[in-house]
């Protein structure tokens, strides 16, 4: 039987992850690991790279999986989900303009119709981000696409 080549944890031929270090197994599909906190291997053991990158854009609730993306030591590494983890923090932080800054500036005024639809906007900008993700294709929205490239970049 094999043994993990990072903490010496016995595991299986199957395993494409170390159950105790969350290390890639050598013959594993996915990215690459290392040793993180014990909430970090649980959370991220069984999760794929792609499925990472998806949860990052769920509507209202995406923000706390790119979070936890960012701080995993397994993705640390691997560029593309953690392009993802920040794209999806961006497209919160819009949503969050949006709702909370539009509401107060426009209160009471005649264009704040306009509010709603931007709204609109970036929620179908979240589902259509799940889509593709999911089908493993790499969008980059405008202007928050950048910011993710150089927020990924700057973490070298």
């Amino acid at each position: 039987m094999p043994y993990c080549s990072s903490c010496g944890n016995q595991v299986t031929s199957t395993d494409r992850f170390c159950s105790r270090c969350g290390a890639a197994q050598p013959g594993g599909a996915a990215g690459t690991g290392g040793s993180g906190g014990a909430w970090q291997n649980s959370a991220f053991q069984a999760t794929s790279p792609r499925t990472a990158s998806t949860l990052c854009y769920l509507p209202f609730v995406g923000w706390i999986a790119g979070l936890l993306v960012l701080a995993a030591e397994r993705f640390r590494l691997d560029r593309t989900v953690r392009f993802h983890a920040f794209q999806g923090l961006y497209l919160f932080v819009v949503w969050l303009l949006v709702d909370l800054i539009g509401d107060k500036v426009f209160e009471g005024e005649k264009i704040r119709w306009l509010v709603s639809p931007l709204k609109l906007a970036v929620f179908g900008a979240w589902i259509y981000m799940l889509v593709q993700t999911n089908q493993d294709k790499l969008v980059k929205l405008p202007l928050l696409g950048e910011l993710a490239d150089r927020s990924v970049d700057e973490q070298k």
